[in-house]
């Protein structure tokens, strides 16, 4: 689809509408959107029903939509648009158990990502959400090339586990780090990995009400066991241990053999908390050669630096095409400074992955 067929301002801008019931709530967006100089409000809708007739009119760039809405829900919607009419969406959720489900949900099917509602005092609370809203509206606007509707999780039971059995070097630890389009790449790398697979520590940039959910989702459609990670966690195999969404994850050596989660509030580090380059900088430094690093899709370059660490200490590393990336900022920084060497489709990156962390009794520590 062409800039003109998408309906491109002739400035350049990106076009958004907003969809929200509260009207206190679409006024709020549209400020923190005009306030930009590279996208504008063109319209606002207080129900789906609205917004279809005004996507039919105005041919907005992409939709702000919020998840709970009376009558035709969010999800309701989302799924309608992605069948009829794919475009970049972005969610809009509350800080809740319900809200939190309903926006996992929205990015199976299709949703770009999320922007979670702040209280908006003191004044920095404002300025948060607008400095978010901004960013992921840009990095949605780049998925357009690479937009489509999603697979839904699938249950393990109907996938050959084509790796079972298996036998891996002990002293391996996976490390994956992802942003926007990352939860779909994460599923997709982690469905291939069979049980007794090396431990595996993920970063994804998430709130944190989102990633114990994401999490137990995980858990339910993949071979090994996925959960949210907890400080001073053993490294087990079949495990992967999700970052909660507010706090670094970092990877220690253990007295003795093998190795733990660490937890640390410490400053946003490339402008998130948990960040990437925490997780790799800590990989390369207490597991080095025996490492595997993984960058996926994201907006920006956090994992870059760290990757090329990770490489730099003798570990493989891996990052995702620019074919399958929803954004390909974050593995086009890690290949701009040769830190990957090799790259693919998340499934196939698992593979290379399972390939590195086999047994070789040659090998020595």
């Amino acid at each position: 689809m062409t800039a003109a067929q998408r309906g491109v301002s002739p400035d350049g801008q990106i076009r958004v509408l907003v969809v929200d019931d509260s009207p206190s709530m679409r006024l709020l967006l549209q400020q923190m959107i005009n306030r930009e100089q590279d996208m504008r409000v063109v319209g606002t809708a207080p129900d789906p029903h609205a917004a279809r007739e005004l996507i039919k009119q105005l041919r907005p760039d992409l939709i702000t939509l919020d998840v709970e809405m009376p009558g035709m829900n969010g999800l309701e919607f989302l799924d309608r648009l992605m069948r009829l009419h794919p475009m970049p969406v972005l969610m809009i959720s509350s800080l809740t158990a319900e809200g939190s489900e309903q926006s996992l949900r929205a990015l199976e099917l299709g949703a770009v990502d999320i922007i979670r509602k702040r209280a908006l005092t003191p004044k920095s609370e404002f300025l948060a959400m607008a400095a978010e809203v901004a960013d992921k509206i840009r990095a949605a606007y780049q998925a357009v090339p690479h937009f489509r509707r999603r697979a839904p999780l699938r249950q393990v039971s109907a996938r050959p586990l084509v790796h079972a059995g298996a036998r891996f070097d002990r002293r391996k630890v996976v490390v994956v780090g992802a942003s926007t389009g990352g939860t779909e790449a994460i599923k997709d790398f982690l469905e291939v990995m069979p049980p007794g697979c090396p431990p595996i520590l993920l970063t994804q940039h998430m709130p944190e009400d989102f990633t114990f959910r994401f999490a137990k989702r995980l858990n339910d459609c993949c071979a090994i066991r996925v959960k949210e990670a907890e400080a001073g966690e053993r490294l087990q195999p079949g495990w992967a241990y999700i970052a909660p969404g507010h706090s670094h994850m970092l990877v220690r050596r253990v007295t003795g053999g093998g190795y733990e989660t660490v937890l640390s509030q410490g400053p946003e580090v490339n402008l998130h908390r948990p960040a990437v380059d925490v997780l790799f900088d800590s990989a390369a430094e207490a597991v080095g050669r025996h490492a595997v690093g993984v960058l996926l899709t994201g907006m920006g370059k956090d994992g870059a630096a760290g990757l090329l660490r990770l490489r730099e200490s003798g570990a493989t590393t891996f990052t995702q095409d620019e074919a399958s990336c929803v954004v390909f900022g974050m593995p086009r920084a890690a290949r701009e400074l040769g830190a990957s060497c090799a790259e693919g489709p998340p499934a196939r990156l698992a593979d290379l992955a399972l390939a590195a962390l086999r047994d070789r009794p040659e090998e020595v520590s």
